[in-house]
């Protein structure tokens, strides 16, 4: 294996700049979610061109299937999604987005163009490993119901089934060069709050005559925030977070309706449940006894992240070995939602981190934020990284 090894970095290093080509193209040409018809027809080009069948799936998504020795010994799934996000980018550079308004600010840019990159490397060295490898370049991971979910439906995990996914994920935290690992539970479920609390608008000089949604409201996000701090798991994170209040009143005007839209995080499913129950009776109840009434919807998000503990242990091993320890690290919970998640409740799974943070380039920026980037360096990494813990995979009985 150690000379396999040494190949796999070798043209993981020759194949480097063909890898930020591909990066930037994708990120001069992103799509959102459900859209993604020019990125699939690009990555389907990328496949063919290496003499790799590909299929469509979920509309926008495409499955490919590289074949070593004995394919049907074992199965591994590799995933990138492929989506981008409503941002308008703020960055100067060459690769700028040229669609008004869309950007790749979450790196699926680089999940797509790395998964790319592994392929040519697998394709390239298929006569040495045993086994198959499922490639599932995966469209709307940042819109619910969450593309995972469909793909999983339309039967991306099964003809063949994998015994095991790996999914490879951008880390604005984590220097370039390194990688981050975690057993066991790692991110939380993620639900969409939407509430509608309703009074009765007027004169701000005669509230009397009103009846206030604002006040309403205000009391509701404070008495909900302490249903999550009592009533939770203390071993167990969640989140409560109210990003949006719309109340279009004016200084001396009382509106008759309060918008407020929050989201809801947990690591466990029964106290998920427990808690979206517990807030929604608490917020129509305490509407109503303070006259008005609230509208409670909750749009169901994704579930939690749990890495199959063995297969990740095994996973940085290999990390290890490819990398060297001093660039594998371990993650701590994230409290951040990724649909990969939904993998993960059907076959053994491993979540991680690839590092895109250089200090002194000043590429320091956050996921979702208008001027977000990477060091490319990323992509001298994640795609040899990726064919490497493949092949180790598929060599476990």
């Amino acid at each position: 294996m150690s000379s396999l090894l040494k190949k796999i970095q070798e043209l993981a290093e020759q194949q480097a700049s063909a890898n930020i080509d591909t990066r930037r193209h994708l990120h001069a040409h992103p799509e959102l979610s459900f859209h993604e018809f020019e990125t699939q027809a690009f990555v389907e080009k990328q496949l063919h061109d290496l003499g790799i069948p590909t299929q469509r799936i979920a509309n926008t998504g495409v499955i490919a299937i590289i074949e070593g020795k004995n394919p049907s010994k074992k199965v591994v799934a590799l995933r990138a999604d492929m989506d981008a996000l409503p941002i308008q980018e703020t960055n100067d550079v060459p690769y700028k987005s040229q669609n008004p308004g869309v950007m790749h600010a979450c790196g699926h840019d680089v999940h797509t163009s790395s998964l790319l990159g592994t392929a040519r490397i697998l394709q390239s060295v298929k006569d040495e490993f045993e086994g198959t490898v499922k490639l599932l370049f995966q469209p709307a991971e940042e819109k619910a119901p969450g593309g995972a979910s469909i793909m999983i439906q339309e039967g991306a995990l099964q003809n063949p089934n994998p015994a095991g996914i790996l999914g490879q994920h951008v880390a604005t935290n984590i220097p370039v060069g390194k990688v981050g690992f975690r057993e066991g539970m790692y991110m939380a479920s993620a639900d969409e709050l939407y509430l509608t609390v309703k009074g009765k608008g007027g004169h701000g000089a005669m509230p009397d005559q009103c009846i206030d949604p604002i006040v309403i409201a205000s009391h509701i996000i404070i008495a909900m925030q302490q249903i999550i701090s009592r009533n939770k798991n203390p071993r167990l994170p969640s989140v409560l977070s109210f990003g949006k209040f719309i109340a279009e009143g004016a200084t001396n005007v009382i509106p008759n309706e309060v918008k407020i839209e929050g989201t809801f995080r947990a690591m466990d499913e029964e106290w998920r449940a427990d808690g979206l129950a517990k807030m929604k009776k608490l917020a129509e109840g305490m509407a109503e006894s303070m006259g008005g009434s609230c509208d409670f919807f909750v749009l169901k998000g994704y579930p939690f992240l749990k890495n199959n503990p063995e297969l990740t242990r095994r996973m940085k091993e290999a990390a290890i070995a490819y990398m060297g320890a001093d660039n594998v690290i371990d993650l701590d919970i994230w409290m951040a939602a990724e649909d990969f998640a939904f993998y993960t409740h059907h076959v053994d799974a491993c979540f991680y981190r690839l590092g895109t943070r250089n200090d002194d380039k000043g590429i320091i920026n956050g996921v979702h934020t208008p001027n977000f980037n990477i060091d490319e360096k990323a992509l001298n990494v994640g795609p040899g990284l990726m064919a490497w813990l493949a092949i180790q995979e598929l060599s476990i009985a």
